[in-house]
């Protein structure tokens, strides 16, 4: 995406001192319960009211959404709150239908993401809309179908873009609902940093207990804004009941949240910093130092292997490894996830190594 600082404009269009905030049911469940949300939220720090209309389900027979009735609900809703409506949109019916009711925001859910084709219809949908549209993350962790997702609709015309970050599905059992994966969105931003960038803790916690922590968590790392479910009879919802909130703990969230600077021209901050800084390079360096010749030892042990007929996969040995590294690293302050991530990392390039001299 070349130029692509033209995609920053509609949120500073909004002219907000803290970051964007998109919030609303997870699902439009009745009239009442659509307006009576808005009103609780109008005059509030969100911005943007969301609701699903269209509920894609991973199974048939849940509640897959009002469907195009509630697009009226959110036309009546944005003339009594002054907010601006966001819906899901997975088809190009779905977009023509938005359209049609003037909605203001459409997002692609993680479903739809990971398919290059259902994009592409969509994009072709919105050719040239002026309407923000965001891109959730694909369900599995692949920063590559992502950005697709986003250049898809960048080249059909569509320069209010954001995406959306709301963790990735994984077999592993862990406390969040959507590993998050913080290093991909870090990356994406990184790569562009124009481009807004959106955490929804509601579907990476799956808890409502968690969301001040992963709310926080992205504002610590520089996300533009949030995404939280909220609703006025949570426990009672049609859909996704545990994640969402009420409006009177969203604005508990929101109070609470501390809104971090990027930079201060305070010497005695940059004068540690870059101390600290520099700790952390020597440190890097190390770690390199000690994995490359961690490699040249599995080298040798592939050697060995190969001159003993061996196979290079040994399970059980791995296993062993894995649980001592997980006790080690707890008790160095660091989480399981972590330890998971770095060393199946670290096996794989081990595992590349030894195959190289088997078959060298």
């Amino acid at each position: 995406m070349q130029n692509h600082k033209q995609l920053r404009n509609w949120l500073d269009e909004f002219k907000l001192e803290h970051p964007i905030v998109i919030a609303g049911p997870c699902s439009a469940e009745t009239e009442e319960q659509v307006l009576d949300i808005a009103h609780q939220l109008k005059n509030s720090d969100v911005s943007i009211y969301r609701a699903g209309i269209w509920k894609p389900r991973t199974r048939p027979g849940g509640f897959e959404g009002v469907g195009a009735i509630g697009l009226k609900w959110l036309q009546k809703a944005k003339s009594e709150s002054g907010l601006l409506m966001a819906v899901e949109v997975a088809t190009a019916a779905h977009v023509k239908l938005a359209l049609e009711h003037d909605i203001d925001v459409l997002w692609i859910g993680a479903r739809t993401t990971v398919n290059p084709f259902a994009v592409q219809e969509i994009a072709d949908a919105l050719q040239d809309t002026d309407k923000i549209v965001l891109v959730k993350n694909p369900v599995n962790p692949d920063l590559a179908l992502w950005l697709g997702g986003v250049e898809r609709l960048y080249k059909a015309g569509i320069k209010k873009l954001g995406v959306i970050h709301r963790g990735f599905s994984t077999y592993e059992k862990t406390k969040y609902r959507n590993i998050p994966e913080w290093q991909i969105a870090i990356e994406l931003q990184s790569r562009f940093p124009d481009l807004p960038l959106i955490c929804d803790p509601s579907h990476i916690t799956g808890k409502r207990d968690m969301i001040q922590e992963i709310a926080q968590q992205a504002l610590d790392l520089n996300y533009d804004g949030l995404m939280i479910e909220t609703h006025n009879n949570p426990d009672e919802a049609w859909s996704d009941a545990a994640q969402q909130v009420t409006p009177e703990r969203l604005k508990q969230i929101l109070d609470d949240l501390r809104i971090r600077q990027l930079t201060t021209e305070a010497d005695s901050f940059n004068t540690e910093m870059n101390k600290l800084r520099a700790q952390i390079d020597i440190d890097d360096s190390k770690l390199l130092e000690v994995l490359g010749h961690r490699m040249k030892i599995a080298e040798q042990i592939g050697a060995l292997k190969k001159a003993n007929n061996i196979a290079v996969l040994q399970n059980k040995r791995w296993n062993e490894v894995l649980e001592k590294m997980i006790a080690e690293g707890g008790q160095k302050g660091l989480t399981e996830e972590f330890i998971l991530r770095i060393f199946k990392a670290i096996h794989e390039e081990s595992i590349s190594h030894q195959v190289k001299v088997i078959n060298g």
